[in-house]
């Protein structure tokens, strides 16, 4: 928001200068983006009026004016503007007047006719101005030779200012002011703004069809106006420096009004409004033509304003053009309506608008500030156009209007949040400040928020009122006294962090899905299962409850697959919904690990052949997740049945006989019906299964040396790795340290249905070096549990 300092002071006394006034606001959390001059230096241009004008003998477009600057003897001036004309005030540049872009004025002949001076247009002045090629045309009562910069005021500073969207009370000069005035311990200086009388019973039907998004709509017939009457010179300018351009004096009142109290307005031509006005939705599909003679369709969400026939407005956001004010305008009906911010919030944007109205009543406008701004309008009105007001119409829902919070603020809040304590009356003085009723009970104050300021809504937020108000550079640097307790550290329990930071360290990203998931993803990766279906989706790809985390990462995975992502490893924790008649509502929640594989093991690079993940890459990373329990010994997998996964290349994961999860590759049949390009591998695992952790225990390293001997043995081909390696460990636990395979064979000698496994043992004892014998004699009881546990063959 940009303004004129001068407007500003108009409103707040302050002595300060303009650097001070600057640092003030920002200080008080109002970001000052650019302090800039409203135009160049110039000197020498005073008032004159026009006394004689007639045209150049020799240039049609040019006229000869005698120009009154106060003097004994009058300037004769050659003017080129279409606007020049007999009586009428204006700025002259004097000879030896500088002007910006270092024009000096002199006296000179102008197709053989003397000018000694120049009638100045404001771009001539450095003011921009949409009309640049007219002379200024100023009031009757402007008083000849004063000097221009004095008279428009033109040495101001124009400060534009970002406001939060928080801090909507902020755009508009009174709400700045309030603010400065605060600043400055003083009172604002606002105009006498009084009810208008009606001088006519004229009104206007007005109905309010949806009052959840209309809860205020105030409405006035105003009739017999001048629309061609001028607007002020003093509305005009500070309009333009504010970057709005003067077009009518109805419309150049309404946005005068926005930007002095911060409420929007909109002015309707009475004769071109059929019957009644509605506050209503629009069609899906309603055209609405906008003041440039667009046509937009609208949507059924967008709140509108209608007569029988067409649509007025877009309701907080723009007018139209079928009733806007023209210049055959005789007779208006002013509006005046406090909007729902979540009725207009995205329309605008939707439609490609950007407002003045629609940005302020998106933040939120003050609920109680329509009554003055429609009395301040229409005064404005009947003062420079005339006619004869009408009645206000009053359409409010009491009960949908926002209501004035009430905080309790506690003291032992405040000093703990500032770290510092302000003395009580301060702190009842700076809230009343703002606006706030303030009752003390004992160490805490009862604080009732004025209606503008919507941003107050906990407590917290007052504190940050105290502090901001109070000065941060008053608030003392002091030490932070910190009272450190060492917490224990639960060694029975694995962090979830912890877990993610060793899948993070694997190269896995975390995602963060929906519980509620597309049904027919579900469906196939869990068909025999029931899922909790949402009574209301927000689509149907989002209509039920996840059974597993599986639905979310496969999502994951075909969303990174479409945009050329070769590489993904993704994993995700979180609550899954079974249904489960045994629990309270029939629902189960269980929080999960999952985590999803799929692609080249390898980012594109030239010294990697392009090796694709396999389901013992997954494994491997699930492995290193189970070792943070200390109970990778007692993990069995296990082949698994599961419908989504390949049933050989699939397994349920088993603690001590009890199924903590699963791991496999995606059925090449269900990897196709979700048009998953590659070999993609998926585990999950059920946290409450694997927290619990077994505390490690020490012994001391073996001085003596360790011993490598190698089996091969025949087994059946349904006999896990797994459990051949808990058969040998028992055998010995003491000296036998580690057990490996290392070599898996089917082939040439082997019988169908059965494989050869080569098994590495590595045996050490702890109290002396062992003896070839005394080794032997522990392979030979490893192959011997071996053939009794598994009919094992030794090669």
């Amino acid at each position: 928001m940009r303004f004129s300092e001068i407007w500003l002071r108009e409103w707040v006394n302050i002595s300060c200068n303009s650097s001070i006034l600057v640092e003030q606001m920002t200080m008080a959390g109002i970001e000052v983006e650019t302090v800039n001059k409203f135009t160049d230096d110039f000197n020498g241009v005073v008032i004159g009026k026009i006394v004689h004008c007639k045209p150049h003998p020799k240039a049609d477009y040019l006229k000869l004016t005698t120009v009154d600057i106060g003097k004994n003897n009058p300037l004769n001036i050659v003017c080129g503007a279409a606007n020049c004309r007999l009586g009428i005030k204006v700025a002259v540049a004097t000879v030896g007047a500088l002007l910006p872009g270092n024009l000096k004025i002199k006296k000179r002949y102008i197709r053989d006719e003397i000018s000694e001076g120049m009638l100045c247009s404001f771009s001539e002045l450095g003011i921009i101005n949409p009309c640049t090629p007219l002379i200024i045309e100023l009031p009757e009562n402007a008083p000849i030779s004063t000097n221009i910069r004095e008279y428009l005021k033109l040495d101001d500073n124009i400060i534009d200012i970002k406001i939060t969207p928080n801090r909507a009370d902020c755009l508009s000069i009174l709400g700045i002011a309030r603010e400065i005035a605060i600043l400055n311990k003083t009172s604002i200086i606002e105009p006498n703004i009084s009810p208008v009388k009606a001088t006519t019973k004229e009104i206007f039907p007005i109905y309010v069809t949806f009052p959840a998004s209309c809860p205020r709509y105030l409405s006035r017939v105003i009739q017999g106006i001048n629309i061609n009457a001028h607007t002020p010179l003093s509305i005009k300018e500070k309009l333009r420096r504010s970057g709005i351009y003067a077009i009518d004096p109805v419309v150049d009142i309404t946005n005068y009004v926005l930007l002095e109290l911060g409420q929007p307005m909109h002015a309707f031509d009475l004769d071109q409004i059929n019957e009644n006005i509605f506050i209503r939705m629009a069609q899906e599909g309603e055209g609405f033509v906008l003041l440039n003679g667009n046509i937009i369709k609208l949507h059924s969400d967008t709140l509108v304003v209608s007569d029988i026939k067409k649509i007025l407005a877009l309701a907080g956001i723009s007018g139209g053009q079928q009733a806007s004010i023209n210049k055959y305008t005789k007779n208006i009906i002013l509006e005046c309506a406090y909007f729902n911010p979540l009725a207009i919030i995205g329309r605008a944007r939707r439609y490609g608008l950007n407002t003045n109205a629609s940005h302020r009543y998106e933040r939120g406008v003050d609920p109680e500030l329509q009554y003055k701004a429609i009395e301040r309008a229409t005064q404005l009105i009947l003062d420079i156009c005339g006619g004869k007001a009408g009645p206000i119409i009053d359409k409010t829902h009491q009960d949908l209007l926002p209501l004035r919070i009430t905080i309790n603020l506690r003291r032992s809040k405040l000093d703990n949040v500032i770290g510092y304590s302000i003395e009580n009356q301060l702190v009842i003085s700076i809230l009343q400040s703002i606006g706030c009723e303030v009752t003390q009970y004992g160490d805490q104050w009862t604080t009732v928020v004025p209606s503008w300021r919507s941003d107050l809504t906990i407590e917290e937020d007052l504190i940050e009122e105290v502090a901001r108000l109070y000065g941060y550079n008053n608030i003392p640097n002091r030490p932070i006294k910190i009272n450190l307790v060492m917490g224990k550290h639960n060694g029975s329990k694995i962090s979830l962090r912890r877990v993610k930071e060793l899948l993070v360290d694997k190269g896995y990203q975390e995602a963060i899905t929906y519980s509620f998931v597309n049904p027919k993803i579900q469906t196939l990766l869990h068909p025999n299962e029931e899922a909790i279906i949402i009574p209301k989706p927000i689509s149907k790809e989002m209509s039920v409850m996840r059974l597993s985390l599986w639905t979310g990462l496969v999502s994951a995975v075909l969303y990174n697959q479409n945009r050329q992502q070769s590489y993904i490893r993704l994993f995700e924790t979180g609550l899954c919904f079974i249904p489960d008649k045994n629990n309270n509502l029939g629902i189960r929640q269980e929080f999960m690990i999952g985590g999803i594989l799929t692609g080249s093991y390898y980012k594109e690079n030239w010294d990697h052949n392009n090796h694709f993940f396999d389901f013992y890459d997954l494994k491997g990373d699930l492995e290193s997740v189970l070792e943070l329990s200390n109970k990778l010994n007692d993990i069995e997998f296990r082949p698994s049945k599961n419908p989504a996964l390949h049933p050989g290349k699939s397994a349920g994961i088993y603690l001590r006989e009890h199924q903590i999860g699963l791991i496999g590759e995606i059925s090449p049949i269900l990897a196709h019906q979700l048009n998953i390009n590659n070999s993609t591998f998926i585990f999950e695992l059920i946290w409450d299964r694997i927290i619990d952790r077994i505390s490690p225990k020490a012994r001391d390293i073996s001085r003596f040396p360790a011993n490598h001997r190698d089996i091969c043995v025949i087994v059946p081909e349904t006999v896990p790795a797994g459990d051949i390696i808990k058969v040998c460990k028992k055998v010995n636990i003491d000296q036998i340290i580690d057990v490996k395979i290392f070599d898996v064979y089917h082939g040439n000698n082997i019988n169908k249905g059965y494989k050869s496994l080569a098994i590495s043992l590595i045996i050490q004892d702890s109290n002396g070096t062992l003896e070839e014998k005394e080794i032997m004699a522990t392979v030979s009881r490893c192959v011997a549990a071996l053939e009794k546990k598994f009919q094992a063959i030794l090669r």
